[in-house]
């Protein structure tokens, strides 16, 4: 009897697991919504085009690599986090099936989200630099705040450091006999 309710317990716990696949549809409509602001984004500049210079257009294909990056990270978030605790997804024929699918565990996981997290900081600091100066309302980057995002952004960057190094610090220690 209390075997069967144990087992019953813990199917009911395994089961559980489902709960997290509307979160992974949610995913998905966020994906919808940065395709959205892509597009929206491509279409507001593409006419300006003729007449922008080079900063300009710098500034506008760093956006657009932004939200590209961000869809990427999503992506892996959406893929991997589902076939991790969810389920296997077996939907792709065999040439299609992303390389890195079934691959990536949650320290793999972990190591794409700082580094993606990284990569959009940097960019997103790369654009508010290249806005120094060109303000012509004057309402330019206060001393302050590129202070402030220059230090965020090297804390994402020694966090990122401090999970390689932690993840390397567990593979060493696997090793060891």
């Amino acid at each position: 009897m209390a075997n069967s309710i144990e087992r019953g317990f813990e199917k009911t716990l395994f089961a559980s697991r489902w709960l997290m696949a509307p979160m992974y549809l949610g995913l998905v409509v966020s994906l919808a919504m940065l395709v959205y602001v892509f597009g929206h984004e491509l279409l507001v500049y593409l006419p300006q085009l003729p007449g922008m210079g080079a900063d300009k257009v710098i500034l506008v294909v760093l956006t657009l690599i932004d939200l590209t990056l961000a869809g990427n990270l999503l992506l892996i978030v959406l893929f991997s986090g589902y076939e991790s605790f969810v389920s296997k997804m077996d939907v792709a024929e065999a040439e299609e099936r992303l390389g890195w699918m079934g691959t990536v565990d949650f320290s793999g996981l972990k190591m794409k989200l700082i580094a993606s997290i990284v990569a959009i900081s940097a960019i997103h600091l790369l654009k508010r630099f290249m806005e120094i100066g060109k303000a012509k309302d004057g309402a330019g980057l206060a001393g302050e705040e590129l202070m402030w995002m220059v230090a965020i952004h090297m804390v994402f960057v020694l966090s990122g450091v401090l999970m390689a190094a932690m993840d390397w610090m567990a593979a060493q220690s696997k090793k060891k006999p």
